[in-house]
């Protein structure tokens, strides 16, 4: 007998995941909130001053945790009586509820332990449901603080920020995929999405513009860096004068350390020329500030350059746009043409160009949606606008991207894609056509001497050089100098178009050989062809005779010393295979005696290989120019 688990209908499970993703919501927006709490409690606790209970320090939380959704607060007790609206989000208080939602929904769209996928759009509506139900409780309890919400603000832009952080993580947990779209969507987008080419260059597009948002949000980093650097006294003075105890310092501190991206973003607009306000009347942008700009007393506004006209250091700033545009076209060209890939696989410069053109297209929204996240109002009158303009920003990152990153794209891929032939050349002749020789001196060759001549143009191709022509020398000249050869001259299309056909013809004239075998028949031919020999000796020992023919007498040399005898044939056969260049087998060839005629009688004696007069080899021998020659 076995332990099993309950069985469940299937809409009771749905309705339990469904249950789950929706505790799942609230309890990511908890979890945001109670930290936020802890964090303004343990300051409250530690002020020596404090000007409310422990229940305003709460709502002053929950105020704030609503400010990093986005969400504009008032603050009702001012000078003038007017609630002062209090727009600028630290952005870096956003990452802790954005993150917290991505992985709730993320963990909540996870197939279960049977391998059961939830629904994605079920997952999606249960976990910003149960985050926006925080959402509301908060705004709602926040409502008697010293920092109230805006209502309207609750459904744009923090119901946005929610659901947008909610479908990331449904995203994430899926595989990140790149389709299909929604039913809803255009068909025309439906079709482009179904196709790998297109989903290709649309993951590089996005890929290359988060890239050059990011490269623009270090950049401008780097310029507010350098900023505070050359004014470290002012930020230091500011940030005195603000508190005098420490636990007032320390959330100074903390608070200008959650605008550290709010400030490099207002570098970032500094670079690509908008610039930031600074109030409703005084903008600064790299041709210097205009106008009058209000500005409170806070360390990082230390930076703000100061009125008058723009300086060297300012117009540096202009290479922040420059080197992201850069970096977008070099995130492309991974893609699109790679140094070390095929040519044959590289985008087309249309595809290469598109692709530039969507991801600055990409990069202008990201860096429009930012900047206008990094500023907004910090009171009425003159600080009604503060920080960059998204509307102006956005365009101008896109105008950097496309202007400077599609052509550099472009040049980038032609240079990848260039024909190999194109080289600093080491060889190039002199204008007459050749090359001075190095002459040797009896002190020494000079360093100057046969130095080569440098071009730049395109390698010419392999021909053979031609000869140079040798003086005649006299037979009293012990020793002609030879004359230096001639520089490969160039070959025309024309020439090369008929040597290759020149070539073909040389070819077709030729038809394949068979190559000589390599076993070792040679061997049993040898032995058979010697056996032959010495059976013919022998039957002719024993006859007595050497058997004339019709021309003469026939004589044999049994030493194999004469001129077709054994060592004649084998150096014969060795002279050949030296002169034939490697073109003659390793064996000799041994003739098969039904086709090998006799050896010629051999002379015994005499330096010239000629018989002694008077003498014979066998009956009936006679020499001279007279004697019979080989009997077949």
């Amino acid at each position: 007998m076995t332990e099993r688990s309950p069985m469940l209908p299937p809409e009771r499970t749905r309705t339990l995941i469904l249950a789950s993703a929706l505790l799942r919501g609230a309890v990511a927006a908890g979890l945001g909130l109670g930290s936020l709490a802890v964090l303004v409690t343990v300051l409250w606790i530690s002020s020596p001053y404090p000007e409310s209970g422990p229940g305003g320090a709460l709502r002053t939380a929950a105020g704030i945790w609503l400010l990093a959704h986005g969400a504009e607060l008032l603050r009702p007790d001012t000078l003038s009586g007017v609630p002062a609206p209090v727009g600028v989000v630290p952005l870096f208080l956003v990452v802790g509820p954005v993150w917290l939602a991505h992985r709730a929904a993320r963990d909540a769209a996870e197939p279960d332990e049977g391998g059961r996928r939830p629904s994605q759009a079920g997952v999606f509506c249960a976990v910003t449901a149960g985050y926006l139900l925080v959402v509301a409780g908060a705004a709602a309890y926040a409502r008697g603080g010293s920092l109230r919400v805006v209502p309207e603000t609750l459904a744009f832009p923090v119901a946005l920020v929610v659901a947008g952080a909610v479908a990331a993580g449904v995203w994430t947990a899926a595989g990140r995929p790149f389709g299909p779209l929604p039913s809803w969507a255009p068909l025309v987008l439906q079709e482009a999405m179904a196709r790998t080419l297109y989903r290709e260059r649309a993951a590089t597009a996005c890929r290359a513009a988060a890239i050059g948002a990011a490269v623009l949000l270090g950049g401008g980093a780097l310029v507010v860096a350098v900023a505070l650097g050359r004014n470290a006294a002012a930020a230091q003075e500011s940030f005195l004068v603000l508190s005098g105890d420490w636990s007032g310092r320390t959330a100074v501190l903390l608070l200008a350390v959650a605008l550290v991206p709010n400030a490099a973003l207002w570098g970032a607009a500094y670079g690509l020329g908008p610039g930031f306000a600074l109030g409703t009347g005084a903008t600064a942008t790299p041709l210097g500030l205009s106008g009058d700009p209000a500005v409170p007393d806070f360390p990082l506004l230390a930076a703000v350059p100061a009125p008058g006209p723009a300086t060297p250091l300012s117009w540096a700033a202009c290479a922040v746009p420059l080197v992201a545009a850069l970096a977008v076209a070099r995130c492309v060209l991974r893609r699109a043409a790679p140094a070390d890939g095929p040519p044959a696989r590289a985008w087309s410069p249309r595809e290469t160009a598109l692709t530039t053109g969507l991801a600055a297209l990409g990069c202008g929204a990201l860096t429009a949606l930012l900047t206008a996240a990094a500023g907004g109002p910090l009171g009425t009158g003159a600080l009604g606008a503060f920080g960059p303009v998204g509307w102006l920003a956005g365009p101008a990152a896109l105008a950097w991207t496309a202007v400077v990153g599609v052509p550099a794209a472009l040049l980038v891929r032609l240079w990848r894609l260039r024909e190999p032939g194109w080289a600093w050349r080491g060889d190039a002749p002199d204008a007459d056509g050749t090359e001075d020789a190095e002459k040797p001196d009896e002190a020494g060759r000079k360093e100057e001497a046969g130095r080569k001549k440098r071009a730049w143009g395109r390698r010419a191709d392999p021909v053979e050089p031609k000869r140079a022509a040798v003086p005649a020398t006299s037979a009293s000249t012990p020793e002609a100098t030879p004359s230096a050869p001639a520089a490969p001259e160039p070959v025309t299309t024309l020439e090369r178009d008929a040597r290759d056909a020149r070539d073909d013809e040389d070819d077709a004239g030729f038809e394949p050989y068979d190559f000589l075998p390599t076993d070792p028949w040679h061997e049993h031919e040898k032995d058979r062809h010697e056996r032959d020999l010495d059976k013919k000796d022998l039957n002719e020992r024993d006859s007595g005779r050497t058997g004339p023919d019709e021309k003469g007498p026939r004589t044999r040399d049994p030493q194999g010393k004469g001129r077709r005898g054994k060592d004649g044939r084998e150096a014969r056969w060795a002279s050949l295979k030296q002169g034939s260049g490697g073109l003659m087998a390793d064996f000799p060839a041994y003739i098969p005696a039904a086709l090998r005629s006799d050896e010629p009688s051999a002379a015994p004696a005499g330096t010239d290989g000629r018989s002694a007069p008077g003498t014979q080899d066998g009956p009936g021998a006679q020499d001279g120019p007279g004697a019979p020659g080989p009997t077949p």
